[in-house]
């Protein structure tokens, strides 16, 4: 795996079927992740899209999936037009999800990179806002993955 840009974990008290359900099922991920409408068949090659606002602005961000080992892992590729840069390999992240089960529930580690290997001086610069983001996204997901009502 390429060096990586940010790198968050998260405990979760649910096994990784429940965990998995909650991080691949659109109507579960709409709770967390921004409202995001997702749509993608989660096979390695087919697209993924996230649309949905962002304080108060439309987005229609981009990817592709990459890997998927049901459970265990999840990988794929995105692109945000709202970074202001062109829809370039160049400028995709790889994200990958890897679901490891615990005494009593799951820990996920999320990773992301550059998909194209390096780390550019702008992502170094925004690591710090990357792992805030990413640690919001996966306490949401454990709320839903918990079934916690503080959501």
């Amino acid at each position: 795996m390429p060096e990586t840009t940010a790198d968050v974990s998260q405990s979760i008290e649910s096994d990784p079927a429940q965990v998995w359900e909650a991080l691949t099922n659109p109507e579960k991920i709409r709770e967390y992740y921004l409202g995001a409408t997702v749509e993608t068949d989660w096979k390695v090659g087919s697209p993924i899209t996230w649309r949905g606002e962002w304080e108060g602005k439309a987005y229609s961000d981009k990817g592709e999936i990459l890997d998927v080992e049901p459970y265990r892992h999840l990988a794929y590729s995105h692109w945000s037009p709202m970074t202001g840069s062109k829809d370039a390999a160049e400028n995709y992240h790889r994200v990958d999800i890897d679901l490891t089960e615990v005494d009593g529930g799951t820990e996920v580690r999320l990773r992301q990179s550059n998909l194209m290997g390096g780390v550019t001086e702008g992502d170094r610069k925004s690591r710090a806002e990357f792992e805030k983001n990413w640690r919001s996204m996966l306490q949401g997901l454990r709320k839903v993955a918990e079934g916690s009502d503080d959501r």
